[in-house]
């Protein structure tokens, strides 16, 4: 497994070791104690969730306020998305920053996003598979997000606007000036 960091600290992508040959391909896609080891974080999964979606479909940016704060660690199985981790830690140096990467089943790269981040992704091929490992169960009375087409945030979800697809609630989630994160 290879750690890469990006811009905003604590925001990993991960990449498996994949063995291939003629009959296919096999990799961990997650090993605790390697991840410990190479990021120095003690992360421990308790839920893995699993959606299916297509083109256009816009998820996010979802988070759950503490003490239900989940870290997560995401995968596509299947096609691909552009995947979103926003900074919402008010003391943080990249208070308000994004990191966006793109991952495709046949990359199998992963996408490690740490509490204090909204996350959220969209659909770039005709389906998408994806997968999140959590390190804290669902919560519905926690659950809260900001707009995805928030224009201070001015995130590039790569799909064209009458193009996205969005669930009732992502259509009238809160804008990033008027938040007021409870991660300080």
């Amino acid at each position: 497994m290879q750690i890469i960091k990006t811009d905003i600290e604590g925001v990993l992508i991960v990449e498996p070791t994949v063995f291939g040959d003629a009959r296919g391909y096999f990799f961990e896609s997650f090993n605790e104690r390697m991840f410990r080891e190479q990021t120095g974080m003690d992360v421990h999964f308790v839920q893995d969730n699993e959606s299916k979606s297509r083109y256009g479909v816009v998820r996010g940016l979802h988070f759950q306020r503490p003490p239900h704060a989940q870290s997560k660690l995401v995968r596509v199985v299947k096609g691909e998305v552009l995947d979103v981790a926003v900074d919402i830690r008010r003391q943080s140096p990249t208070y308000g920053h994004y990191v966006a990467v793109r991952l495709t089943a046949d990359s199998h790269r992963q996408f490690f996003i740490p509490k204090g981040f909204a996350h959220g992704f969209s659909v770039l091929s005709d389906e998408v598979v994806f997968q999140y490992k959590c390190d804290a169960f669902y919560e519905p009375s926690s659950e809260d997000a900001i707009a995805w087409d928030d224009p201070d945030l001015a995130i590039d979800w790569h799909v064209p606007a009458d193009k996205v697809i969005l669930s009732e609630k992502d259509r009238n989630h809160q804008n990033f000036k008027n938040f007021d994160t409870p991660f300080i």
